[in-house]
């Protein structure tokens, strides 16, 4: 299992902290630089094994979207919080639809995402989607200690 941050945060965001408490074995790396960057460290970290179950907020859900979309046969699951699929990145040319089991989790009051877009493209994608609105912004600080985890990463 791995959490991937968004782009102005770090392994130690509160959301990494409550999942690492939960779960011990967590893999939390620190991400930098662009996009591409990141991707690259990414791929480092996941290397060809099989089996991972990828957590992305934000530009951390972008990341992981776009590498189950890349090597879907390597993610046994995929939670997006709050991500920016919206961003040309993805959303410019979409992907061929991935049939990897998907939880998206977006706030009611997220002001960085559009969550309808967020979810409509999420839903083209992942046909495999669960979809949860939750009443929290875009950092799901409120939320992320008050989510069921176990059912999410079943």
């Amino acid at each position: 299992m791995l959490f991937i941050h968004g782009s102005d945060s770090s392994s130690q965001t509160h959301k990494a902290q409550v999942l690492r408490g939960l779960y011990p074995q967590l893999i939390v790396p620190d991400f930098s630089g662009p996009l591409a960057v990141r991707m690259d460290q990414l791929a480092s970290i996941l290397g060809d094994k099989p089996g991972w179950t990828l957590i992305g907020s934000s530009l951390g859900g972008l990341m992981a979207a776009l590498f189950t979309c890349r090597a879907p046969q390597q993610v046994h699951r995929l939670v997006l919080l709050a991500p920016a699929l919206h961003l040309p990145e993805f959303s410019r040319r979409l992907p061929k639809p991935v049939r990897v089991p998907t939880v998206l989790i977006i706030g009611r009051k997220d002001d960085v995402i559009p969550g309808e877009t967020v979810q409509r493209i999420a839903k083209s994608i992942f046909p495999k989607l669960t979809y949860l609105q939750v009443d929290d912004d875009h950092r799901l600080h409120h939320t992320a200690e008050t989510l069921d985890w176990n059912s999410i990463l079943k």
